[in-house]
């Protein structure tokens, strides 16, 4: 039996940590740092790359990194140089979701389909292009902003806005040294997660996020809202073209250029006419997409990390999956994603529901207390034998948990109802 280190806080790391300790090959399952939710917390930060290594070589631990910004900094490197076992792409792969620029140079050398697009480090010259067009723009910052260094504009005026706040304001900061202006397609957004070790990609379960704040998907984007699992925009035909001309093209190009990429690939995909266009590659698993995918997931997922590590996935079959719809209903902080409260007491946790998951993100544990203390506090993650029945058990349960800001969209997974 092995002991796993899952590096990160957040509600894809609880998901994770809750599926690994199902798994029978598993003896103890570590989080740094973890939250209010976790067990077996260990106050490491992620970014503490070298005291991480040392947790893990002391306790024996395979390692998963959750979030992007220690795969961006090198983790995976780090902890590969002292012969410790980590899943995750390498700083190199990490690439496809920390440069923006070097992801759609990437796309657009080895013909995956992605939208038109310029790179630009100076305003005027932005500016200018944004008038020239006549197409409505989405402007990007290249490097990683959590999930909100996207601006998605209706016209020329709302470019040159997007554009001085990242290259003039500096708003996200160095991440915004360099921008993209990106042809907007307009279609349906899905999520396609696929695991791989650097050879072979096995998908996972398909998934939709819901990245605006306010309902019927407006406001500003957020690290995600609520998530479904499986989502009726990618049918089995549109599957089988973003395997092969995404996810497969992109394996074999990333060895092909001396990267092979091992972990989970996930592509936000645009859906036009039947057909997928990438909006961005990230080199792990989406948060919230992680909660409704985990509880479908029948396989053991620690085979599949093993293997990717290994180099084996080609060895395991397909991952099996429960045939029930699974949503998530992610529960903020008002104010989110600008200002918001903290150290709020959350009440309503200790009802149990044999259909329903809480994994934590935002909180943490304080004289026997569950306070709030980031921006996305809870994933609440249903199951239903259909769409409908999921959406139903997961506001079921967000209905008795409460804190004073407490605030959720209330349409989550309302898109699959077709």
């Amino acid at each position: 039996m092995i002991n796993v280190l899952v590096v990160g806080s957040g509600g894809r790391e609880h998901a994770l940590g809750w599926k690994i300790s199902s798994s029978p090959k598993v003896k103890k399952v570590y989080h740094a740092p973890g939250n209010g939710g976790t067990l077996n917390n260990v106050d490491i930060g992620p970014d503490k790359m070298d005291l991480l290594a040392k947790f893990a070589s002391e306790n024996k631990c395979l390692t998963v990194v959750g979030p992007e910004v220690p795969l961006a900094a090198g983790i995976v490197d780090v902890f590969t140089q002292k012969g410790l076992e980590i899943f995750g792409p390498t700083r190199q792969a990490a690439q496809l979701e920390s440069s923006k620029v070097w992801a759609k140079n990437f796309m657009k050398r080895n013909g995956i389909p992605t939208a038109r697009f310029e790179i630009f480090d100076d305003a005027v010259s932005a500016k200018e292009y944004a008038k020239s067009v006549d197409f409505p723009l989405v402007v990007k910052a290249d490097g990683l902003a959590a999930g909100k260094g996207v601006i998605v504009c209706n016209d020329s005026k709302d470019a040159v806005s997007a554009i001085d706040k990242i290259l003039v304001e500096k708003s996200f900061g160095d991440a915004g040294l360099r921008i993209i202006l990106e042809e907007r397609i307009d279609g349906v957004e899905a999520s396609y997660i696929a695991i791989c070790d650097g050879n072979t990609a096995y998908p996972m379960a398909t998934s939709q996020d819901h990245k605006r704040i306010y309902d019927n998907d407006m406001g500003p984007n957020t690290g995600g809202m609520g998530a479904y699992s499986p989502t009726p925009v990618i049918d089995d035909t549109l599957s089988e073209n973003i395997q092969k001309n995404v996810i497969e093209k992109t394996v074999s190009a990333m060895k092909k250029e001396g990267m092979p990429f091992k972990g989970f690939l996930y592509a936000g995909i645009m859906v036009k006419d039947g057909k997928p266009y990438v909006l961005e590659f990230n080199a792990r698993m989406g948060d919230p997409e992680c909660q409704p995918i985990m509880v479908r997931m029948e396989s053991d997922l620690v085979d599949y990390i093993q293997a990717s590590i290994n180099g084996t996935l080609s060895c395991l079959p397909k991952i099996s999956w429960k045939r029930q719809s699974a949503v998530c209903v992610v529960l903020v902080s008002k104010g989110y994603p600008d200002s918001y409260p903290k150290g709020e007491e959350i009440l309503g946790l200790g009802d149990t529901d044999a259909n329903s998951y809480v994994f934590h993100a935002g909180t943490s544990r304080v004289d026997g207390k569950v306070l709030t203390s980031g921006g996305r506090v809870l994933g609440v993650t249903a199951l239903g034998d259909t769409l409908q029945e999921a959406i139903s058990n997961a506001y079921s349960r967000v209905a008795q948990i409460s804190w004073p800001s407490k605030y959720c969209r209330t349409d989550i997974g309302k898109k699959g109802l077709w």
